[in-house]
């Protein structure tokens, strides 16, 4: 279902939102991170698909690949390793930490006895893994039942503590906390709640470096118009989005593109707020294909970000996605083959249902002449569950992807 957001504005970017999260403080997130080892030091692909272009009678259409942005396989690579930076700078002051050294592990020794905690559905937890594990200090990640087995091993395999609970994600967060407040361990989470909001802004803050590469990669100038008119983000708790949707309202104010949220039926708190003009729970089960977006609860600071910027709402079923997913693996003769996992594809699976709906079309302003740009957060991260799903593997994809790009470059 699609829901038109009577709060969205085109005003200039509002200050009080700028204090929270800016273009600038982005960019320092960037240059912190540019020494990772766990990060591509190449933007990842903006693949443009002119096949699927004209399957849908868009001008243009766009993939931003972020399957290989690090070894981990998803965007959430910017998310988790910034906040712990900015939360060790925070808690220890008077240590005088290097970021830079602090994520290429100068300082472990002294952050040996430190320890973080984080809920997960798996890709944040694997990133804060990941970033522990090469800071040195310690990690526990919290896991739900709905987390399958594949993904709690890629966690561990950073070195991660593994607690396992009975019942969905939001009842992990909850759990986490009390954890956290036993132990006296900070939390590290990409969610806000109540007196809790600090992390997670440093969590969106990292994404904005997605934003950053687009412009790079298209116009390449700050001072040019949008090379997007609309641009599809996932739901989740809305971290993505804000920091993505913040990051290009800034740098085109009231010139900027359409935003359109995407999540799934069954987890559509997102899609609840708009409604009800404030942040709020999802209405269904929760539990969907889309892993990385089955949460059931709103952040409410992402929610500040996400009720003025959002043009339109969307829900999603699970088939649907699974079909975009075989869509951009399968290619074409004019598109190369993509391996974008169950959440990743949430925004192509979004454009072919409103493009069979011509009132939904016309709502949304989509046309002959639309430039949309969907964003791929992640790969195969559970490959098992690709392969059940796709029905070839992601080895497979990649090597017809590699075959595929030998042909056009003959």
């Amino acid at each position: 279902m699609l829901f038109v957001n009577p709060r969205a504005s085109r005003c200039p970017y509002p200050a009080d939102l700028k204090e929270v999260m800016s273009v600038g403080s982005a960019h320092e997130s960037r240059d912190w991170l540019s020494s990772w080892e766990h990060l591509s030091q190449d933007a990842t692909p903006l693949w443009e698909l002119p096949g699927i272009a004209a399957e849908l009678g868009v001008a243009r259409f766009w993939v931003k690949d972020e399957s290989t942005r690090s070894p981990l396989a998803s965007f959430k690579a910017l998310g988790a390793p910034i906040a712990l930076i900015r939360l060790i700078l925070r808690l220890m002051p008077l240590e005088s930490f290097d970021p830079k050294g602090l994520i290429t592990g100068r300082y472990r020794e002294r952050l040996r006895d430190f320890t973080v905690i984080s809920a997960t559905d798996g890709n944040h937890g694997r990133a804060l893994a990941a970033a522990a594990q090469s800071v040195g200090c310690k990690c526990v990640i919290v896991l739900h039942a709905n987390v399958s087995a594949e993904r709690e091993a890629a966690i561990a395999a950073y070195g991660a503590r593994i607690i396992r609970i009975e019942g969905n994600y939001d009842e992990s967060v909850e759990h986490t906390a009390k954890v956290a407040q036993q132990n006296g361990w900070p939390v590290v989470s990409d969610t806000s709640y109540e007196g809790y909001e600090i992390v997670p802004r440093d969590v969106m803050q990292g994404y904005g470096t997605i934003a950053a590469e687009l412009i790079e990669q298209t116009t390449g100038d700050t001072a040019a118009p949008c090379p997007f008119t609309h641009v599809f983000l996932q739901g989740g708790v809305g971290g993505m989005a804000a920091g993505i949707s913040s990051y290009l309202w800034e740098i085109y104010q009231d010139q900027r593109p359409a935003f359109v949220m995407v999540e799934p039926r069954q987890a559509d708190c997102l899609y609840q707020s708009a409604i009800q003009g404030r942040p709020a729970k999802a209405t269904g089960s929760v539990d969907s294909v889309m892993a990385g977006l089955a949460c059931g609860e709103t952040s409410p600071l992402a929610w500040r970000f996400l009720e003025p910027s959002i043009d339109f709402f969307l829900t999603i079923a699970d088939h649907e996605a699974v079909t975009a997913m075989r869509k951009l693996a399968q290619g074409s003769a004019n598109d190369i083959p993509i391996v974008a996992g169950e959440s990743g594809v949430a925004g192509l699976a979004a454009v072919q249902i409103l493009v069979r709906d011509s009132e939904a079309a016309r709502k949304i302003g989509l046309n002959s002449d639309s430039r949309i740009l969907i964003i791929s957060t992640e790969g195969a991260t559970a490959p098992t569950v690709y392969e059940s799903l796709v029905g070839e593997s992601d080895e497979a994809v990649i090597d017809r992807q590699r075959q595929w790009q030998k042909r056009k470059h003959l």
